[in-house]
């Protein structure tokens, strides 16, 4: 259920994302999912790829800070509503989202949303109870296959 995400710390500069993009291309790493976000002086590229363990040696061979986290990959119906009835969910059960970002592909008319929660045991019992599939890595990477 809980899936690795890598957590790459980067200098706010030009060039600054391709270089760890071309170092994991040339390891034949594909990235299947990826957010940035920014501050002024540095970036936080999160991803996940299949092989996590090998990406994380990969980068840290070439000087990079990686971090690696638990995240959740969710089913969303592709509809209004689905994702506000996701949080309801979690906000009764009291687990908080500290971020999310979105995989670029759909699956029977699902969406997959990857989430970062301070409780994540929590967030799976209260999705698992309420009928929200949390897709596990085997799952997942089926589906990109396709």
């Amino acid at each position: 259920m809980k899936l690795k995400q890598l957590s790459v710390f980067l200098e706010n500069r030009p060039g600054a994302l391709s270089a760890p993009c071309r170092i994991l291309a040339d390891a034949k790493i594909n990235i299947q999912t990826f957010a940035l976000a920014d501050t002024r002086e540095f970036g936080i590229l999160r991803l996940m790829v299949a092989d996590w363990a090998k990406a994380k040696k990969v980068l840290e061979k070439n000087g990079y800070v990686v971090k690696v986290t638990e995240v959740l990959a969710l089913e969303v119906a592709d509809k209004p509503g689905a994702l506000a009835e996701i949080l309801e969910v979690l906000e009764q059960a009291k687990v908080n989202v500290e971020y999310t970002y979105a995989f670029t592909m759909k699956h029977q008319g699902q969406g997959l949303l990857v989430f970062r929660f301070n409780d994540p045991d929590a967030a799976i019992a209260a999705l698992q109870a309420n009928k929200i599939n949390v897709v596990g890595k085997g799952e997942l990477f089926e589906r990109l296959k396709e």
